[in-house]
């Protein structure tokens, strides 16, 4: 029995592997790109009508503006390598949310929110792209449903189809909200630090590529470091850790990262 068990573990951990776009990772995908867009589409609208929504101002335009211009550059990018079915059901929309909470994510399919708590400590247009270029890069590599794999993965194999097709609706739920880092669970699933590296590492090309310097981004999270040795780290570092090692994995990474850059 336990040889069967550890057989059909093997295969359904073989069947459901993927690649992250651009790095080439290995990584568990138990969930499909539409279930987890559909999933996305319906928890970002739940969101929406629960919060207070910013719709004018200077501070929206600007979320805007960063997640319009990211947006084109991740797309030019799988252009660019013929890779545009990467990015199929991607329904992009961008809110900012009159919330203290010192916190940005971006679902799967383009999903983005950013709360007025951040702004802060982005500081300025070139801070927020940092912050959501970052962001997208989880959901463009894929993360949250690697994230929701595993976490259906761990809870008992027999679980996860019924999951993943919505016999469980509730499971579903909770386990897509903590994968995202959305809700009162926020930090029971963390980004691995194979994730936090990519999220980066693409974080960095994509803001870039939009025409914002990269540099900035070690600026930027030398500020979250700062704010993690304080009394109160923000919840924005509850799932991203910033740290030395983060912030020199950046300054590696920059110069490939300049190559794309071109300043507007």
């Amino acid at each position: 029995m336990l040889k069967k068990i550890a057989l059909a573990s093997c295969l359904l951990v073989a069947a459901g592997c993927a690649t992250v776009p651009i790095t080439g990772r290995r990584q568990l995908s138990l969930v499909s790109d539409t279930e987890m867009n559909t999933m996305a589409a319906t928890e970002y609208q739940k969101v929406l009508s629960s919060s207070r929504v910013v719709t004018s101002g200077e501070q929206a335009a600007m979320v805007k503006r960063v997640g319009l211009r990211i947006q084109q550059a991740v797309e030019q990018y799988f252009s660019q390598r013929g890779e545009q079915a990467q990015l199929e059901g991607y329904q992009w929309e961008f809110n900012l949310l009159d919330d203290k909470q010192e916190n940005a994510w971006c679902m799967p399919g383009g999903k983005v929110a950013v709360y007025t708590g951040i702004l802060p400590i982005t500081q300025d247009e070139t801070g927020l792209a940092v912050v959501m270029g970052h962001e997208i890069a989880h959901a463009v590599a894929r993360h949250s449903s690697e994230r929701m794999s595993q976490q259906m993965a761990a809870q008992n194999l027999g679980s996860i189809a019924s999951a993943a097709v919505g016999q469980t609706p509730t499971l579903t739920q909770n386990v897509f909200l903590q994968a995202v880092g959305v809700g009162s669970s926020l930090g029971l699933l963390k980004y691995g630090r194979s994730q936090e590296s990519e999220a980066d590492h693409l974080g960095l090309i994509f803001m870039a590529m939009a025409g914002y310097n990269p540099d900035t981004a070690v600026q930027f999270w030398q500020r979250m470091d700062a704010r993690e040795n304080a009394a109160s780290p923000p919840e924005f570092l509850s799932t991203h850790p910033s740290n030395g090692t983060r912030i020199a994995g950046i300054q590696k990474e920059l110069p490939e990262a300049r190559t794309y850059y071109k300043a507007r």
